[in-house]
């Protein structure tokens, strides 16, 4: 009897397997065409309508990531060390518990000069060569500080110090987004820290947690996804699109409609013509923007679009987020503008990667931590 309920058994986790994959939305799930039409055909029709709509993706977003509930907050205390003094900021290297064993691992840049009350920013990278160590990621925290802003850039899992599995495990969605709500935990406990002053800004996948986080956490007041958000285009790895948040059934959703989950709140959307974001202006913003319309705050999404431009988080696209966060964060930007007025990001020193890691020979990886791919999926099952 025994020997037949593992073959059940089996068998059923397989069949739910394949259920699931048959629900996932990965990459060019949709064509060019195929997501305007999908936009079209899903235009609401006032705002009690929206807000239906909004509930059910929510609550499916958070059952195809497997978030309820959550796992217990840690109270084990944050890791911080290696502080410098730079250029109107300063910058640490930090490591906390997101659940028991698993450490986010990141810089925190803080304003030198001291705040009545600070914004927090929370600053998640994109795919690359250890991003949360190249120019895009230390110029836009280094600079939000220097306006005023905490800010704290981190790793996606299997980047930079964050090596306890390889990015790609099967729940890297799950392990990214509770990573980044126990982020936003750290920031609002800091001394200081006005929760009613709270960003996200990240590009490419960094551009997915942005959104996913902004509408799953109303902490967030203001959001700016870059190059990321697409009508046709899902993600391509499984930290975006790896569990079945888009689909279940006959439901369908795509990462616009998950964006315009932050309505009525501020977000600035960047865009290029180089990548999947091409027809923002034409067909991601507009829609976005009649969801704004439905609470009278239609001003509050803005596009900032560059057509001859790539996929990336460069000055230019940069340049554009400070006076969109300056505006509705309440912060400084004559703390960034030369005497002409214009943006001077020569004002931030890069530093080596040795200067910003978290775990070296002095400061090692807790005994605590949990380490290998199969390790860590015990932790998300």
């Amino acid at each position: 009897m025994k020997y037949f309920s593992t073959i059940f058994f089996v068998a059923g986790f397989l069949l739910a397997k394949t259920l699931s994959a048959q629900e996932l939305c990965q990459g060019a799930y949709f064509t060019e065409a195929q997501g305007k039409e999908f936009l079209t055909k899903n235009v609401p029709k006032n705002k009690a309508a929206w807000e239906k709509r909004a509930s059910a993706i929510r609550a499916n977003m958070l059952e195809g990531m497997d978030l309820l509930p959550l796992p217990p907050k840690p109270t084990s205390a944050p890791i911080i060390h290696s502080r410098r003094v730079m250029n109107g900021y300063t910058v640490e290297n930090i490591a906390f518990e997101s659940m028991a064993g698993i450490f986010v691992t990141g810089n925190l840049y803080r304003p030198l000069q001291p705040q009545a009350s600070n914004a927090a920013i929370l600053c998640p990278h994109g795919h690359g060569n250890d991003p949360r160590f190249a120019e895009p990621a230390q110029v836009r925290s280094a600079m939000l500080a220097r306006m005023g802003a905490i800010v704290l850039t981190l790793d996606m899992i299997g980047y930079g110090d964050s090596k306890q599995s390889e990015h790609k495990i099967p729940k890297a969605l799950k392990l990214q987004t509770i990573n980044t709500m126990r982020a936003l935990d750290y920031l609002l406990s800091l001394p200081n820290v006005d929760p009613e002053r709270v960003g996200v800004t990240g590009e490419s996948g960094g551009g997915t947690q942005t959104f996913i986080l902004a509408a799953l956490d109303d902490r967030v007041k203001v959001s700016v996804p870059c190059v990321m958000v697409s009508a046709h285009f899902f993600g391509g790895c499984t930290c975006e699109s790896g569990m079945p948040i888009h689909k279940k059934g006959e439901f369908q959703t795509n990462n616009v409609e998950i964006a315009a989950l932050a309505a009525p709140r501020p977000m600035l959307l960047i865009s290029d013509g180089g990548d999947w974001t091409l027809n923002v202006p034409q067909v991601e913003y507009p829609h976005i923007q009649k969801i704004y319309g439905f609470y009278g705050q239609k001003e509050k999404v803005v596009n900032a679009h560059f057509a001859n431009e790539k996929h990336d988080y460069g000055p230019s696209k940069r340049k554009a987020m400070y006076p969109f966060m300056a505006k509705y964060l309440g912060l400084n930007m004559s703390m960034i503008t030369d005497a002409s007025g214009a943006i001077d990001e020569t004002l931030v020193s890069m530093l080596p990667r040795a200067a910003l890691e978290v775990f070296t020979s002095a400061h090692p990886r807790p005994a605590s931590a949990v380490v290998g791919d199969a390790a860590v999926m015990g932790l998300l099952e």
